[in-house]
Formats: structure tokens, C-alpha cells, sequence
């Protein structure tokens, strides 16, 4: 486990260093939730001082920490996070309210899901303006993710009225033979900074009207997105008398999620975060026979046909490459452009992102279509990736720059003269970077597009029918997202969401996701006077 600590601790010390060193510059203009300006803090039930345990009671006795806005550098509130001993704790309380909960029938539990989702409804606005203004995406978006939440719970509803098992024929005579799915009991989502509350939502929905208990780890930066997220379902649990261990928060950091990790009381551990640290999390809950749901990396790509209509590829581009600053896991990071295709491609696109560069600033501002990247350490990967870029021979052909303001503001940035498998394009920086790379036909783009070690989401343009069925046939993409004339970003909740290779193989969502919540019973009921063997063995 040493090196668990060392790839997961070190990183996450020194970003949370720097931001209360960011914190203390700013403090001296005041904590965002005392403005009248963010009154929706106070309404969210959000304080200078918070607690970031929840089991049925707040109470944490772990370290303090900041958050801080990364439109302004500015300190928006105070958490007490999680220690490992509040963590246990939740755990504990979470067992407790497991053996309640199972007992309900699944409609019962889909009842209070439903509830859920109405209590988030009435606070979609709030919710969304805290994700915007903790996170930095643009508030559409910061709404958008809240209504995910919502729209899960949905669908969460309809599926606790349909969670089937099987009856399959027995080869003896007066047995039958039956499969059934129970819930498997605590569920550990560790969820990331870039979707604070909808994964979380994908997670928790679901494993409870499988179900099961959930313990929640947010991610260390938006902790105060975690606070306010449990009191809105706490409130819902409390009002139907459930005990409020069922939805637990730990709001901690690398040592909550180790424990995690480690702790055979909790069966399945959903985690979304980088691929080496996502790696680690998967061997070490495999190594207690745990069963890990990895939502990972993604360097995804779209494929430019001749054919494709480049209006319908504009659009889409700009959203895919500049929506949410680059930080979406689906965020597209690869252009993959046909030669006949490319110039207009690559000179419109450039007028584009001239278009958003123009309508960058406060997420919260009506009119903002671009906000920053989270912190400065993602400002710093920025830097980093475009220097490795140019010195391997790369051109920048928009942006490059950090934008001098306050908060981590950078400019879009577009590269080209790089080949596919050049080792700056190969790899995912978390980033408004597009490489634009020229192929000379689509067969060649689609083996480009499987040419990096993450299997997230792809998607081409073309009007051909016979590249569509390729592209989603067997030697077409190998991502677990393959789109047509659309963006590789905004995926409904409605599929399972996830990729292959080194995205980690989980899905979250929608499908039959459900399955990944519950334990498989094979069951032979002898309802005859006989008892003969399978496969007519006797053993008399």
C-alpha cells in the first residue's frame, strides 16, 4: 500500500497547500458565503464553518480546509473533512441502516428515491450555482449536472419496479432453477472534482433501489458541493424515518480513500479519477476480492470524414473541445480531420474559439460561455503539456496562453503538426488542448482513434452508412462510447456510461449498470418426492 499513498497522497497534500495558501491571500476580502452576492450558499444550508461527516449525525474530526473559487482565487467556505475514525463510523452506520433498508420492498425504496429527486429539483438552481462556483463550469452546466442528479432518480424509480430476475429450465424432472439478485450491501463511491454531485447521483441512486447502503468521499477540492448534496437526501431520509447512515459522507482526503479502498466491509467501491490512481484503487480492492467500478482517463477523439457535414462539425467541436474548460473525462482532445477536410476545419475552428475566448469570465455571469480550469495545479499541466508539445515540434495555432485575471484562467488552445502517436498527443491533460491531426482516409483515422491506451469516447462525422457500421462494428472504435454526428461529451444517463482499456472497464448509469450493485444467486428449487443428479450421475 506504500505505493498507493505515494501516488495518491503526495499530489493531493500539495494542491490542498496551495489552495490554503490561495485562501489566505484572499481571505482579507472575505469568505464568499458571508456576500450577499452568493446568498444561495445560505440557502443551501452552507456556513463559514462546515462539517464534512455525515452518518446520521455531523460530526468530523479531521483537518480544516478551504475552498476556493476558482474564478477568483477567493475562499467560498470552511469544511472539517472526514478523519479515518469519522470514516469508520460511517461505515458502521451504514451497516446499521443497510439491515433496515433491505427489508423494504423495491418500489418502497424507489419512493424515496423519487423524493430525492423532487428535494433536488427544489433546489436545482442553488445546487447548480454551488457546482459552478466550486467547481468552475459554466452555470448552464453547473445546473445541467444537478438535473443528471434529478434525471437518474428518474430512472431510478422506474427501475426499482423492474429489477427482473430469471427462470431457466431444469434438466430434472420436478426442479426448477432460478436466478435472483440481491443487494450486495455498502456502496463506497469516490467521486471527482469535475462532476461533484452527478456521478455521486449515477452512483447513489441506483445502489439504493438495489438496495444497498452508500459511503460517499468527495473530492477534496469541492467539498462543500458534498455537505450541501447530503443535507438536501438526509432531509428526505429523516422525513421518511430512514436512518440517515444510509447516504454517509466522508469528506476527507487520500487516507479516507485508502481506507476505502482496503475495507472489506465494503464490497464495491465506485471510483472516477485518474487512470494511475484509478489503477491502484482496482488491485487494491481486488486484492481483498472486492469488486471496483473504474470510471477513468479519457483521450477521445472525432473523426472527420470527407463527407461530413461541417456545420453540424463545428458546432459540435467547439462544445466538445472548450465545454467545461476541458475538464470533462469526454472532453474530445483528438481532431482527427481528413485531408480534404482539414484546412477549413482547422481556419474555422480558429474563428470559433476567437468566438469563446471573447466570452470567458465568471461562471456565474449570464453570459459566460468559457470558464477556468479548478486550480493551479491544472493551470500548471496546461503550461506543461503546450511546452512538451512545442518541443516535440508542435505548432499552436490558438491560444497557449494563461489569461491574465484573477482566478486559473487559460485560453483554448488549438495544436497542430504533431503525429497521432507522438507521446504529448498520446497522453490525456486534463485541458482545453486539441491536437488537429491530418489522415488520408477514414480507415486510417479509426486506427489513430484506437492508437492510445484509454477506451472512453469516440465519434465521427460522416453521412456514409457504410463507415457508420464499421466505425460501430468490431474493428471500428474500441471505446465504450461510440458516437455518430455527434460530440464525444454529454452522454444521456439513460446508457451505461463507461469506457475500455485503461478507463477501467466499469459502467455507471443506465442499461443494466444495476447489475454491478448486487450479488448474482443461482437458485434450485426440488419441489418432487425425487432427487436426481445433474448430468444423470448416480451415486448410489
Amino acid at each position: 500500500m506504500a505505493a498507493v499513498v505515494a501516488l495518491c497522497r503526495s499530489p493531493v497534500l500539495r494542491l490542498q497547500a496551495r489552495l490554503r495558501m490561495t485562501a489566505s491571500m484572499s481571505s482579507q476580502a472575505g469568505y464568499l458565503v458571508d456576500d450577499p452576492k452568493y446568498s444561495f450558499l445560505k440557502e443551501l444550508g452552507l456556513q463559514k464553518q462546515n462539517c464534512g461527516a455525515f452518518y446520521g449525525k455531523w460530526k468530523a474530526t479531521g483537518e480544516n480546509t478551504t475552498s476556493v473559487c476558482p474564478a477568483n482565487g477567493r475562499p467560498i467556505a470552511d469544511v472539517q473533512q472526514a478523519s479515518v475514525s469519522d470514516y469508520n463510523a460511517c461505515v458502521e452506520e451504514a451497516q446499521k441502516a443497510w439491515s433496515v433498508w433491505a427489508d423494504l420492498p423495491a418500489p418502497r425504496r424507489g419512493e424515496i428515491v423519487r423524493q430525492i429527486g423532487d428535494a433536488l429539483r427544489a433546489k436545482l438552481l442553488p445546487l447548480g450555482k454551488l457546482v459552478s462556483l466550486e467547481m468552475g463550469k459554466i452555470l448552464p452546466e453547473g445546473v445541467g449536472e444537478v438535473q443528471e442528479y434529478v434525471d437518474i432518480c428518474d430512472y431510478a424509480v422506474g427501475l426499482s419496479r423492474t429489477l427482473n430476475g430469471s427462470v431457466i429450465p431444469s434438466e430434472r424432472p420436478g426442479h426448477v432453477l432460478l436466478e435472483q439478485w440481491n443487494p450486495v450491501g455498502v456502496v463506497g463511491v469516490i467521486s471527482a472534482f469535475n462532476f461533484p454531485i452527478a456521478v455521486y447521483g449515477w452512483n447513489a441512486a441506483i445502489a439504493l433501489v438495489c438496495g444497498d447502503a452508500v459511503v460517499w468521499k468527495g473530492a477534496p477540492s469541492t467539498p462543500l458541493v458534498s455537505v450541501a448534496t447530503t443535507k438536501v437526501v438526509a432531509e428526505v431520509l429523516e422525513r421518511n424515518g430512514i436512518p440517515g447512515g444510509l447516504c454517509s459522507l466522508a469528506q476527507g482526503g487520500a487516507d479516507v480513500g485508502k481506507a476505502m479502498a482496503e475495507d472489506e466491509r465494503v464490497p464495491v467501491v465506485s471510483f472516477t479519477g485518474s487512470c494511475a490512481v484509478g489503477q491502484q484503487v482496482g488491485v487494491t480492492v481486488q486484492s481483498r476480492f472486492g469488486r471496483s467500478i473504474l470510471e477513468l482517463g479519457g483521450n477521445n477523439a472525432i473523426i472527420v470524414a470527407p463527407d461530413a457535414d461541417l456545420d453540424m462539425v463545428m458546432q459540435s467541436v467547439v462544445f466538445a473541445c472548450c465545454g467545461t474548460a476541458g475538464q470533462r473525462c469526454t472532453t474530445t482532445r483528438r481532431l482527427i480531420l481528413h485531408k480534404s477536410v482539414y484546412d477549413t476545419v482547422l481556419e474555422r475552428l480558429k474563428k470559433s474559439y476567437s468566438t469563446v475566448l471573447g466570452r470567458l469570465g465568471d461562471p456565474l455571469d449570464d453570459t459566460t460561455l468559457y470558464g477556468p480550469l479548478h486550480n493551479t495545479l491544472a493551470v500548471d499541466n496546461y503550461k506543461q503539456t503546450l511546452a512538451e508539445a512545442v518541443k516535440a515540434g508542435g505548432k499552436i495555432e490558438f491560444g497557449g496562453k494563461v489569461v491574465n485575471r484573477d482566478g486559473f484562467f487559460v485560453e483554448p488552445t488549438i495544436v497542430t503538426g504533431l503525429t497521432y502517436d507522438s507521446p504529448v498527443v498520446q497522453k490525456e491533460t486534463f485541458a482545453p488542448i486539441v491536437y488537429l491531426l491530418k489522415c488520408d482516409s477514414v480507415e486510417q483515422a479509426m486506427q489513430w482513434n484506437n492508437s492510445v491506451k484509454q477506451g472512453l469516447s469516440s465519434s465521427i462525422f460522416t453521412k456514409d452508412l457504410g463507415t457508420i457500421f464499421k466505425w460501430i462494428g468490431p474493428k471500428g472504435s474500441d471505446c465504450g462510447i461510440i458516437n455518430v454526428n455527434i460530440p464525444t461529451n454529454g452522454a444521456e444517463i439513460g446508457g451505461a456510461f463507461g469506457g475500455e482499456k485503461h478507463t477501467g472497464g466499469g459502467r455507471e448509469s443506465g442499461s443494466d449498470s444495476w447489475k454491478q450493485y448486487m450479488r448474482r444467486a443461482t437458485i434450485t428449487i426440488n419441489y418432487s418426492k425425487e432427487l436426481p443428479l445433474a448430468q444423470g450421475i448416480k451415486f448410489e
